[in-house]
């Protein structure tokens, strides 16, 4: 029996105004995938990002979780994001709230859960970041790394299904992005499915389980890592990674 998508993405188009940014994207993520998209900044990998967690409404198509179309405007989006969580280049953390609040915040609000079983829950997922002393910090006594690592706690707390990340290393300076990445790879050791957009591309190739390449608002080429980066197809791709150079 073959295994269901947990999310499909169906002819999916995004325009602001004039300007398409996205054109007929499909794409499946199966349980326990690691999907990593690259592309040249402005080649609609955001708002993708974006689109998949009702972030941005598209235009037309479909984002089918489960079966259920989650773009037809009827979806109680709080209640999925529970569900497809999102970790944001900036952190997007609460500056007045301590670490601990931070983490507890969503699962008492969404979830309505005790506070006591909130904070069991927020103080396993800030251990395994390595982020359990600082919980009485306030963001702005943290340090760009640290933040991030308070932010994926944040988003692992609410027990979600899938994780989306937004190019969550690129507001860190490069000694703060090897100890994000080191929390993003335990998690994908852990069978976690993710999104990540990213520009580490050692990461996407070493990491994930399938990669998705954008160029202009379309998927330009997709495939496994061995596909992608050892044997790329599409001239685009080809000018894209050469580039990097992955050693």
């Amino acid at each position: 029996m073959s295994q269901e998508a947990l999310l499909e993405v169906r002819h999916l188009s995004k325009t602001f105004g004039k300007n398409v940014v996205l054109r007929d994207i499909d794409f499946q993520v199966y349980p326990k995938d690691v999907t990593c998209i690259i592309g040249a900044s402005g080649s609609g990998k955001s708002t993708l990002l974006r689109c998949l967690n009702l972030l941005e409404t598209p235009t037309t198509g479909e984002i089918l979780y489960h079966g259920k179309n989650i773009a037809d405007g009827k979806i109680n989006a709080p209640e999925y994001r529970t569900k497809v969580g999102m970790v944001f280049q900036n952190f997007n953390l609460f500056n007045n709230m301590s670490v601990l609040e931070n983490c507890l915040v969503g699962q008492i609000k969404v979830l309505k859960k005790e506070k006591e079983a909130a904070k069991k829950t927020a103080m396993s997922f800030l251990e395994k970041v390595g982020m359990a002393p600082y919980i009485h910090a306030k963001p702005r006594q943290l340090s760009g790394g640290q933040k991030q690592r308070v932010a994926i706690a944040r988003a692992l707390a609410m027990e979600p299904e899938m994780l989306l990340f937004d190019e969550p290393t690129s507001a860190l300076d490069p000694q703060m992005v090897g100890e994000v990445l080191a929390v993003m790879r335990t998690l994908a050791q852990e069978g976690l499915t993710m999104i990540i957009v990213t520009h580490e591309m050692a990461f996407a190739r070493d990491v994930s389980s399938h990669v998705v390449y954008m160029a202009n608002g379309i998927i330009a080429e997709e495939g496994t890592p061995k596909d992608i980066f050892t044997n790329p197809q599409n001239p685009l791709t080809k000018e894209f990674l050469s580039r990097f150079r992955t050693a």
